[in-house]
């Protein structure tokens, strides 16, 4: 019984040690990977990404990449307006999260039986160029301290340039140049308002709603983007030249 009983007590030992040892090994993964990513958004302040985690799906889908990055003086001022006012109504005033459209968000829900979106620019950008498109709630948590890095790091105008050239607007469709060629058959620089409104109320959707030949439901989107974007630019000074 003694045997038996010591026997016992060393394969628990043993076991202990191999899941704590699992466990440092994991734990230091996770540092790794976390200083990685800091490190990457200090580089990205003045590096453009070369690719992103949903540009590489998009690839292993078999999508041929179509981007061309642009600065965002080369973009219509009219975009940035459109996506403010479509996405993130107030961006020039959060640090990376809107909390009080978080709260509205949770406040619906309650009465909707579904939480939807609240995420803000930066929080989507994080998405874009680190994470997954598809709706998870670890990807929401991930999100955040992600948002909050990269509004510590990037001025704002850079948060904006990055999104609008990392943003999917269809399959295998990246950044505004891309869609503004596919959609319009324009440059980016020459969208029109309706235009940049329409590419902005394809943005939850961009695989079923399409800018370029828009359903009912998203012109009637497009119309309400435009009809804010001039309360928008009243307030939108962080992304002026």
């Amino acid at each position: 019984m003694r045997v038996a009983g010591r026997r016992h007590a060393r394969r628990a030992r043993v076991g202990t040690g191999h899941l704590r040892h699992w466990l440092k090994l994991a734990a230091k993964i996770a540092i790794v990977i976390f200083l990685g990513l800091l490190l990457s958004i200090v580089v990205f302040r003045f590096v453009n990404p070369p690719i992103t985690t949903v540009m590489i799906v998009e690839k292993l889908k078999g999508h041929t990449l179509r981007r061309e990055w642009v600065p965002l003086d080369r973009i219509s001022p009219h975009l940035p307006l459109a996506v403010i006012a479509a996405e993130d109504g107030r961006f020039c005033q959060h640090w990376g999260v809107d909390w009080g459209a978080v709260r509205d968000a949770i406040q619906e829900a309650e009465g909707l039986g579904f939480l939807r979106g609240a995420s803000t620019i930066p929080m989507q950008t994080a998405k874009n160029l680190y994470l997954w498109t598809w709706r998870s709630y670890v990807r929401k948590v991930l999100e955040v301290p992600l948002a909050y890095a990269i509004s510590a790091v990037w001025p704002k105008r850079r948060v904006m340039e990055v999104y609008l050239n990392i943003v999917q607007w269809g399959p295998g469709i990246f950044g505004a140049e891309a869609a503004s060629r596919y959609h319009f058959n324009k440059s980016a620089s020459q969208l029109t308002r309706r235009e940049a409104a329409l590419l902005a109320a394809s943005l939850p959707n961009p695989r079923v709603r399409k800018a370029g030949q828009p359903g009912g439901r998203v012109a009637r989107i497009a119309s309400a983007i435009e009809r804010r974007m001039p309360a928008i630019a009243a307030r939108a000074g962080c992304v002026r030249p």
